[in-house]
């Protein structure tokens, strides 16, 4: 198992690398505002951030050239943002995120029928093709997994850790059986990135690294060998190359 077995992306024409990567970030960017104003009740903030990130994704989508690549950018859109409120959810326990419900509802809603039909088509080929928006794919999991790894590393209270170190485990677990040819790579590419901010954070907490090893052995256990050992030797690769690169050149 190889970076060879990624499915080729299909949809990288419509598209590009940047432009996927681009569309992980801003839905990091938008939840994170939301769902910050949700935790802090600051509901005069609220509606004007809703707004602005409203307005903000829909003509980063109209600026698409073409029909097909306006509704491919709002379904990476609402993929993503959907996925961090699925996350979240499942980590601290919540029923629902009011904040992101509604973004998503004025998204959608924005689209007449027939750019609600298209848009609808892209959505459900993201779900079934795992090689289709790549980049976005593994931009958009480090980001979900790495926030969540800091979440834990912030915790307090051990018992508020293992919570969220239980629910990443999951997480993690559920990607490698949703996606079998990708899984691994995607969290080979969070492993790395957790790693690698353990070894730059020197004030990590001995809880953090004893959670963190903890996310290790669970997925040691629970993945089969073969592919456990592929993300393993993927991160491993990845560590190292950041440790080079911190390396005074002789």
């Amino acid at each position: 198992m190889t970076t060879t077995d990624i499915p080729a992306d299909q949809l990288a024409t419509l598209v590009t690398p940047d432009i996927q990567r681009l569309a992980a970030r801003m839905t990091q960017d938008a939840f994170t505002a939301l769902f910050r104003l949700t935790l802090e009740s600051e509901n005069d903030k609220l509606g004007p951030t809703l707004a602005d990130i409203d307005i903000r994704c829909r003509n980063w989508c109209q600026a698409a050239d073409g029909a097909d690549a306006q509704a491919l950018r709002m379904a990476l859109l609402i993929s993503g943002l959907d996925q961090w409120g699925l996350a979240y959810s499942q980590a601290f326990g919540l029923t629902s995120i009011p904040a992101l419900s509604m973004l998503l509802g004025a998204l959608r809603g924005s689209l007449d029928s027939t750019a609600d039909a298209r848009f609808q088509r892209y959505f459900e080929r993201l779900q079934q093709s795992e090689g289709d928006a790549v980049d976005f794919r593994i931009e958009l999991r480090r980001n979900i997994h790495l926030a969540l790894w800091h979440a834990m590393t912030a915790c307090e209270e051990s018992e508020d850790a293992q919570r969220i170190l239980n629910a990443l485990g999951s997480m993690m677990l559920a990607l490698a059986q949703q996606l079998p040819r990708l899984g691994w790579r995607l969290l080979a590419d969070a492993l790395a990135s957790i790693q690698i901010r353990l070894l730059s954070d020197a004030s990590a907490s001995p809880m953090a690294q004893e959670n963190t090893q903890q996310l290790f052995a669970a997925l040691r256990q629970n993945l089969p060998a073969e592919q456990y050992q592929a993300i393993l030797a993927y991160s491993s690769q990845a560590v190292m190359a950041w440790q080079q690169s911190r390396r005074p050149a002789n």
